[in-house]
C-alpha cells in the first residue's frame, strides 16, 4: 500500500518569521496544529517574496478546492489568525485547513484530516494571489 505523496510547498521568506511565531504561541494550545504547521515549514522551499508563484497559496492568496470524496468546491482567502472571519470567507493560517492549503499550487492534491478525524483528498482548483492595497 502506497502512501499519500504530499505536493511540493513553496513559502515566502517574508512570512516565515511570523508562522514559526505563530506555531510557539500555539504549541501549548493546539500541539497537534502547531506540530502539522511546523512540519510543513521545514519541508517547505522559501523564496524571496518577489520570487513567490502567483499560483501558489500564501497568506492574502484566495484559494478553491475541492473535497474529491464529495465533489464539493469551496474558496477561501487564507489569512493570519486575527483576520479571520469564516463567514466572510476568510480562513486562518492556523486550522487544520489553512495549514494544509498553505504553499500549494495550483492542481496540487493532497491528503486532509478535518477537526473530527476524517481523512480527505482535496485539489486546489485555482489560486489568486493578494490583491495589492491601494493607498
Amino acid at each position: 500500500m502506497s502512501r499519500t505523496t504530499r505536493p511540493q510547498i513553496v513559502i515566502a521568506q517574508e512570512t516565515l518569521d511570523h508562522l514559526e511565531k505563530l506555531v510557539e504561541g500555539a504549541a501549548a494550545r493546539m500541539p497537534a496544529l502547531a506540530e502539522r504547521l511546523l512540519e510543513e515549514l521545514s519541508r517547505a522551499r522559501i523564496v524571496p517574496a518577489a520570487k513567490m508563484p502567483a499560483d501558489v497559496a500564501g497568506i492574502g492568496s484566495s484559494v478553491t478546492w475541492r473535497d474529491e470524496s464529495t465533489g464539493q468546491e469551496q474558496s477561501a482567502t487564507l489569512v493570519w489568525p486575527e483576520a479571520a472571519d469564516i463567514g466572510a470567507g476568510r480562513v486562518s493560517v492556523l486550522t487544520p485547513i489553512g495549514v494544509a492549503l498553505l504553499g500549494l499550487k495550483a492542481g496540487a492534491r493532497f491528503p486532509w484530516e478535518t477537526r473530527t478525524g476524517e481523512r480527505r483528498e482535496l485539489t486546489v482548483l485555482s489560486v489568486q494571489p493578494p490583491t495589492p492595497v491601494s493607498v
